[in-house]
């Protein structure tokens, strides 16, 4: 099941380091994004990135405690709501292909349906063109989870971002798309020789 990350405390703000503290080789916190004079490197944005990713997710674990709902259930629920029709038998994903989307093991997939029809928001159903498969629909409880789930992500993200103008949410965004559009159109990446390969 998905877990939620949780931030490292030196990221945290408000978290005191002691003047010229430093792990060896690692240089203190860059400068702001935009201070003139710098330059913002691929590996900046990339912890940046990290940083809000692991606080959102953790932001948003905690909202959805009081409804019982974990993060990895979260995702599966907005996964399933994502397929037409999911209500219906026709139409409902499949157990394994929830997995492949989850990007999780079938078996870690049937434990999180598990819990999800425990709680009354899905239910299994024998798949009308292979009896061996099984479609996983769901139920009006988890229509109105899915919703709920959604004003989590929503409320999150408005507080996270809510200094963020319009025009910079609009130029990160398409930046993140174009990035992640090469990325997948590059293929898979290779793998770096091993340091030992050729003695």
């Amino acid at each position: 099941m998905t877990t939620t990350p949780t931030d490292d405390p030196a990221d945290s703000p408000g978290t005191p380091r002691a003047a010229g503290a430093h792990c060896a080789g690692v240089p203190d916190a860059p400068a702001a994004v935009g201070t003139p004079g710098t330059a913002v490197g691929a590996a900046e944005l990339a912890d940046a990135m990290t940083r809000a990713i692991k606080r959102i997710r953790r932001q948003t674990g905690r909202r959805l405690e009081p409804y019982g709902i974990t993060p990895g259930q979260a995702r599966a629920l907005r996964t399933l709501a994502h397929v037409p029709g999911c209500e219906t038998p026709d139409h409902a994903m499949r157990l394994s292909d929830l997995a492949d989307k989850l990007h999780i093991a079938p078996r870690s997939a049937t434990t999180v349906v598990d819990a999800l029809e425990e709680a009354g928001l899905v239910e299994r159903s024998p798949d009308p063109a292979d009896r061996r498969a099984v479609r996983i629909l769901l139920t009006e409880a988890g229509r109105a989870a899915v919703e709920r789930i959604g004003q989590v992500r929503d409320e999150v993200a408005q507080e996270y971002f809510g200094e963020v103008s319009p025009a910079d949410e609009e130029v990160l965004l398409g930046v993140l798309r174009s990035a992640e559009a090469r990325f997948l159109a590059a293929g898979p990446p290779r793998r770096s020789a091993s340091p030992d390969a050729g003695r």
